[in-house]
């Protein structure tokens, strides 16, 4: 049973930094990309970050040059540093696992991030 669990979501204001880690159980981690995405109200969800087994990362034009994505395959954990927020960047993140081979997928229940003043 593959499990992720996001945290570090919360209230920032405009401007701030906030760090989101994705922690996975179960021993899939290594064999996957891992990814972010985001929710807003009415809003469908979109693309945040991809980072690749080998570390090759990959960013919507809205997070390039304020997220960054990593991840640690020692702690099967993946994290999204999120500098410069803005109020647009409100939304619920979502941390996914996609294995390589069969190309399952794997989602957490998500991390609210609200920026407001």
């Amino acid at each position: 049973q593959v499990q992720l669990v996001e945290s570090g979501g919360g209230l920032v204001q405009p401007g701030g930094s906030l760090r989101l880690s994705c922690a996975a159980s179960g021993s899939i981690f290594s064999i996957s990309a891992a990814g972010w995405y985001r929710q807003a109200p009415g809003k469908q969800r979109e693309l945040v970050a991809t980072i690749s087994r080998a570390g090759s990362t990959n960013y919507a034009d809205s997070a390039k040059g304020r997220f960054t994505i990593s991840r640690d395959n020692a702690e099967n954990t993946v994290y999204l540093q999120m500098n410069s927020l803005k109020p647009e960047d409100t939304a619920v993140y979502y941390c996914q696992l996609r294995t390589v081979v069969s190309g399952t997928t794997y989602w957490g229940q998500g991390t609210q991030v609200t920026v407001s003043s």
